[in-house]
């Protein structure tokens, strides 16, 4: 798990531990993930690669629950909370919502796509789906403050409120809160990592390629 979380391949993670096969590593993220189907509710969790570290992706057969870089804060955190909000239990693999978020994430990548059509669930109140769905509305390559979105979403005195919503989040890059910024214009805070949060905001602005420190 820290061998992945410092930004190696899961294949490189495999023979660093002395794993045997692809499945053995995937035993051990599906004991980090929960226990084995007991529920009508399963999530499917996978492992994205891309440029800037692997991502997960958990999800049903219909929609996207969660996208975060492995090594992002409070991963586990955010895990377990999506597990007590649908009552499910999460397994590695793969379906049709993470198959098409990992096409897409390769088109983000390479600069050919702006917008990403993956469908998705949104688990949080009322408010924080406000500020999501405001998030969206952003135009790749460009920012706003969390008071832009405060004021977006009808609210101009919830600058606090939206900086809340934005690290509670669970859909990186789909909901991008990599383009909320510091009124100031300095970045602010990035559950990602704010190196991640800066070569994002160049990569839509400029298609940048990645710098290595980005991943760490």
């Amino acid at each position: 798990m820290r061998t992945i979380r410092a930004g190696a391949r899961v294949i490189d993670a495999q023979v660093a531990t002395g794993s045997e096969s692809p499945s053995e590593l995937r035993e051990v993220l599906a004991r980090i993930m929960g226990s084995a189907p007991t529920s009508a509710c399963v999530l499917k969790g996978g492992w994205v690669d891309t440029p800037l570290g692997p991502m997960v992706a958990i999800g049903d057969e219909d929609a996207l629950y969660l996208l975060e870089f492995f090594n992002r804060r409070a991963l586990e955190r955010q895990v377990e909370r999506l597990r007590e909000k649908t009552g499910s239990v999460i397994v590695p693999g793969v379906n049709p919502p993470i198959a098409c978020v990992e096409r897409e994430l390769r088109e983000y990548f390479e600069g050919t796509r702006k917008v990403f059509h993956t469908p998705i669930h949104l688990l949080g109140t009322t408010f924080e789906e406000r500020v999501w769905t405001a998030l969206m509305k952003i135009p790749s390559g460009e920012t706003r403050s969390y008071g832009d979105v405060a004021r977006a979403i009808g609210q101009p005195a919830a600058a606090r409120a939206v900086a809340r919503a934005n690290g509670a989040n669970r859909l990186a890059l789909i909901i991008p809160c990599h383009r909320v910024i510091n009124a100031s214009g300095e970045l602010g805070g990035y559950g990602g990592g704010l190196a991640r949060k800066r070569w994002l905001i160049e990569h839509e602005k400029h298609g940048q390629l990645p710098s290595g420190d980005a991943a760490n």
